[in-house]
């Protein structure tokens, strides 16, 4: 007789499995079609049609391998997923006061330049270079701020969103 983790290892190399697998790199991969779209100038209601069709079909599709994947193999599939991404995630650690203001500043930096730009547009033309490198370099400042803070940084963050969230101050100050 056969345990239930024979079976979820056996769903998960079946062909079932990588049907599912190819269904969901399908629908992935189909969001390819909007800027080869674009680029072959193709007008802009037939890109919002199928941006549409693309959008209603990828639920389907979703359905569709979560189906033929089963319970079982779309549970493997996002353990799989959900446990790599678990391992990026910020490191429960104490952090220090120069490395949290160092993260504060990389954390707020980002956002109070996002929140001026409009003002300072329309206050002085042509003072802000507009150069999209900067706003990735200050997307991946704000990511990499989360990170430098540390996991506790982004329980609090959290915490914002939780209506019931006490604060607990540990500090004798």
């Amino acid at each position: 007789m056969s345990s239930p983790q024979d079976n979820t290892a056996a769903s998960s190399t079946g062909w079932r499995f990588k049907v599912g697998i190819a269904i969901i790199c399908l629908m992935l991969g189909s969001w390819l079609m909007v800027p080869l779209a674009a680029a072959a100038d193709v007008s802009g209601s037939k890109i919002a049609a199928l941006t549409g069709v693309l959008f209603i079909s990828n639920k389907i599709l979703l359905i569709l391998a979560i189906a033929i994947m089963g319970k079982a193999g779309f549970q493997q599939l996002k353990r799989s997923l959900f446990g790599y991404v678990s391992t990026l995630a910020p490191a429960d650690v104490e952090v220090g006061p120069a490395r949290h203001r160092i993260g504060l500043v990389m954390f707020c930096l980002p956002l109070i330049s996002a929140f001026l730009e409009p003002y300072i547009d329309s206050l002085w033309p042509g003072l802000r270079p507009n150069l999209w490198q900067l706003q990735v370099l200050g997307d991946a400042m704000l990511i990499g701020s989360f990170f430098v803070l540390g996991g506790n940084f982004w329980d609090k963050v959290r915490a914002l969103f939780i209506r019931t969230a006490r604060v607990v101050n540990t500090s004798t100050v």
